[in-house]
This record gives C-alpha cells, structure tokens and sequence, in this order.
C-alpha cells in the first residue's frame, strides 16, 4: 500500500506491479501526479504545468532506465530543444547553453579567455566520475553497497586524493563561480540554478550540484513532456493498471494501523481500514510522524525537521509569439532573469529572513517552444517559477508592498506585479499580447499539495545537516523508519527533491523489484 501519488510513489508502485505484487495507491486529492498537474488555468485551450515542468532528473536517472520503456508504450513523450538555459540579465545581456559542448566552450572562451577551457573541464570532471557520483546522488546511503563504493574509490585514488575530492564537492556555489570564471555572464548563467536544488550561492555543496546540473543539461536538455506534466502521471497509471495495481483518488488517509510494532494496513478519514504487508508512506515528515503516526512513534532525534523557502509561480497565456528584446531567446527552455550571484544571493536571503525580494530570481519557461500542443497555433504560454519566496512573512524588502505574517490574495497579487514589471522589460510585445496570468502563492502550493509545506518543493531545507545520509532525520536509516513494515519517500527522503522518483525506485528494489 501506497499513501501518496507523487512521482517517488508512482515509480515504486509501477516497479511493485511489475514484478507481481499487489499494489494498492491511496491518493486525497481528485488526480495523482502530486506535483506533476497540468490544467487550463488561464484562458481555455492554455495548457499550464501547475507546479513542475521540468523532466531532466527522471530522464537521466535511474528510474527512467528502469521505466521509460514500459511508460512509452503508455503514452509518456519528452519535448526537447537544443538550447536548454540561458541567462538574461537586466541591462539586456543575455547567454545562452547548448547541449553542445564545443559550441559552448567556445561561447564562454569568447565572453573571458580560459572560462570556456573551465566548463569543458568541470562538464569533463563530473563524466569522468558519474559512476560514483550518481551513485552517492541516488543510492541506499547506509549500505554495504554505499561503503563498498567509498572503498573503491579510496582504493583507486588513495586517501588523501579521497578527501580532497570530498573537499571540493562541498564547495558553495560562489566560491566555485568566483574562483572559476572571469565572466560575469557565465557567472550569472550558472548562478540561479543553485536555487533549484533547495540551496543558496553560500550553502555547502552547491558548487558541485550545479556542475551537474550542467552536465545533465548538456546530457539531455530541459525535456518537458508533450501534452502537459499531468501526462505523465497518466502513463504511469495505465502501467500500473495495466498490471493490476489499483489507485484510487479522494481516499484520505486518516492514520497507519500498527499492531506490535509493525503498519498492517491504513484506516482512511471515512473510517475504512484496509490492510496491507507494507505501507510506503511518500509524504512530508510532520504528515507521517504527527498526523499518520499520531506522535506515537517518532524517530529519535534532537532537532526538528525544518522546510525551506516557499516557491512562487506566475503562468501567461500570450495573444502572439513572445518577442525577447534580447536576440537568441526564442527556443530556449528555461531563462534566469538575473544578474549575477549578488543578486541571487540577496532575493534568496531576503526570503530566508521572511521578507518579499525587493528584485526576485525569476525562471521562465517556454513549454510551448517544446511542445506545440500546449497553446493554439501562433500563441504562446509562460511558467514563471519564483524559487525564493518567503513561506512565513515578515515584510517587503523593498518597502512598498503591505504585509501581513501568512499570504494574501492582494499581497500574492501585489508580488506578481512586481515580478511583471521585470518581465515586461525583456518582452517587446509584452502588453500587446498578454491575454491573461495566474498566480500561485507558497501557501497555494500547498493548499494544492499538503507535502509543499508553506510551498516548499524540495520537501524540506537542503542544508547539509538535513541532506544525504540526514534526510530526513540523523538516526533514519535510508527510507525505514521505526515502524517495522513501513517505508518513508518522496522529496524529504534521500536523494531529495526533483523529479527524479529515486527515493521510490529504492524502496521497490529494497523490496524486489
């Protein structure tokens, strides 16, 4: 039994399935899917990814190798282009990366000699160890396997060289970019995607994540998935069903049934108990030990669990093709609006502190340049996400927008004029042909996903003391938990957030599949 239907609860329930198992999903809400939803949100004939968009995780990850075969015979089709990220900075500057690793090198080379040379060696670095890498990025961390791959490495690069390549992993993301590269451009391209591994430009270990994201960017783009993300929750129903898995939709779980010590089963909020050999619970950690578990069995732990900055989103449907005042923009999956690793820095310490950014980092998506289907022909749609909003709100760094300590319609508004101001600046037709937009506060996210607490959607703070072999907490082992018969996944379970389904696809192999 499966309490969720996010990705990481998909992917163990179609591996379950597939092996033979019988596998019963419980989903609250009216869809499954979790993040991935998709929906006419603006003007009829609009597609919109609500919450994700974004496949690059799940495409070169594990899951997918495991999975994507079977998913596309059920209708799951990635979008691609060939430029997946670029930059665009306020006075107009823009950088664009391609998947192609000499067009690139020489781009940066063309911007300050040697920065090309830099990010062909750092692309270079992380191939060269991609085995260990994601290895240690997906994998049981608390294993035989886990140790049997650090002895190998040791063994292969000798301690001291070991511990200097840890040494370096742990990197922040300035650090790496101001004692890397002369450009400010590069800087500024590289900069904003710290922020969407749940961290900041100063936190521990993002100058390597970044690097990876770089190379999975190169690898295989920003794919989004044709029709909508709400497709591919789809597919992986048909799969599950197709193997006489059941999910059933609007079945709240009220809590876990646990008799000597161990879950046999669920009673859901109409009182209903339905009993199973194990239950895999893929919710935030305050949903499992407070509400499902009723505080009767927490795990061990001095501290508790803390989420992250809220996520702000703004979706358009446009009239006309976007016209970008700046020249090479038009394909381009997602686009930073940015200036640099100063301004990353302060909107996201502004959030951190509970204030509204006075100038946010933007992402701006162009689903529709991937996937024609998600607007009428010579129309265009945009997915803003705003990944450092305040969850609790303490005011406006820039002094002007009223505000009260939780959202409101008018604040969320008022915060979505902001962000649109900057906007309009980089789009020439911008109110020739804006049709319509909607906004999405933190604390819409979570009313529309009771996991993103206080719209956090990296299921928790990524701060080293509550990531890998600590996520969620210290003393949990992998994704057992105190319960026997009970698994815990998703994003606030190692490997984290994205959609990746890695927390999902561990549980099932620990189970079999």
């Amino acid at each position: 039994m499966i309490v969720g239907s996010g990705i990481n609860a998909l992917v163990a329930a179609a591996m379950l399935a597939r092996k033979g198992d019988k596998v019963l999903v419980l989903e609250r809400e009216d869809r499954i899917g979790g993040c991935m939803a998709t929906a006419e949100i603006t003007v009829p004939g609009f597609h919109h990814d609500v919450m994700a968009a974004t496949f690059v995780l799940f495409l070169t990850g594990p899951a997918h190798a495991a999975l994507g075969e079977d998913l596309a015979k059920y209708g799951l089709e990635f979008c691609h282009s060939p430029h997946p990220t670029a930059v665009l900075r306020p006075n107009g500057r823009a950088l664009v990366y391609s998947m192609e690793r000499d067009a690139n090198a020489a781009t940066f080379n063309a911007l300050s000699p040697g920065d090309g040379d830099q990010i062909r060696a750092d692309i270079s670095g992380v191939e060269q160890n991609a085995e260990f890498l994601f290895s240690l990025l997906g994998q049981p961390l608390w294993s035989r396997g886990t140790a049997l791959l650090l002895a190998k490495q040791v063994w292969k690069r000798g301690l001291n060289n070991t511990k200097a390549w840890f040494g370096q992993a742990l990197e922040p993301a300035r650090g790496w970019l101001e004692t890397r590269y002369a450009s400010a451009d590069v800087q500024a391209l590289w900069a904003p995607w710290v922020l969407h591994v749940g961290l900041t430009p100063e936190a521990s270990y993002g100058g390597h994540m970044v690097q990876v994201i770089a190379f999975a960017l190169e690898a295989a783009g920003a794919p989004v998935v044709k029709g909508g993300s709400a497709q591919a929750a789809q597919a992986f129903r048909a799969l599950i069903e197709a193997h006489g898995g059941d999910i059933r939709t609007g079945e709240d779980v009220k809590r876990i049934v646990i008799v000597d010590g161990k879950a046999v089963g669920v009673e859901t909020a109409s009182g209903q108990v339905i009993h199973a050999k194990t239950v895999i619970a893929s919710t935030a950690p305050g949903q499992l030990y407070d509400v499902l578990l009723q505080e009767q069995h927490s795990p061990e732990n001095p501290k508790k669990f803390r989420h992250g900055r809220g996520n702000f989103q703004l979706h358009y449907a446009f009239d006309a093709p976007i016209d970008w005042a700046s020249e090479g923009l038009d394909d381009v999956a997602l686009i930073h609006l940015a200036d640099g690793i100063d301004s990353v820095s302060r909107s996201s310490n502004e959030a951190e502190r509970g204030m509204l950014p006075a100038v946010p980092t933007i992402c701006v998506g162009q689903p529709h340049r991937l996937d024609s289907s998600r607007c009428p022909q010579g129309k265009a749609v945009l997915w803003l996400q705003i990944p450092d909003a305040p969850r609790v709100i303490k005011g406006d760094a820039a002094g002007v927008i009223e505000t009260h300590s939780a959202w409101t319609d008018n604040m969320r508004e008022a915060f979505a004029d902001r962000i649109e101001a900057i906007l309009r600046n980089h789009i020439r037709n911008f109110d020739a042909a804006k049709l319509a937009r909607r906004a999405y506060s933190p604390a819409d996210m979570e009313a529309m996903n009771i996991n993103l607490v206080g719209g956090d959607p990296y299921g928790g703070a990524c701060a080293m003391d509550q990531f890998f072999v600590w996520r969620p907490f210290g003393g949990q082992v992998n994704n057992a938990t105190p319960v026997k018969g009970l698994y815990h996944i998703g994003a606030s379970t190692h490997p984290g957030p994205g959609l990746g389904g890695g927390s999902g696809l561990n549980v099932a192999r620990e189970l079999g599949a």
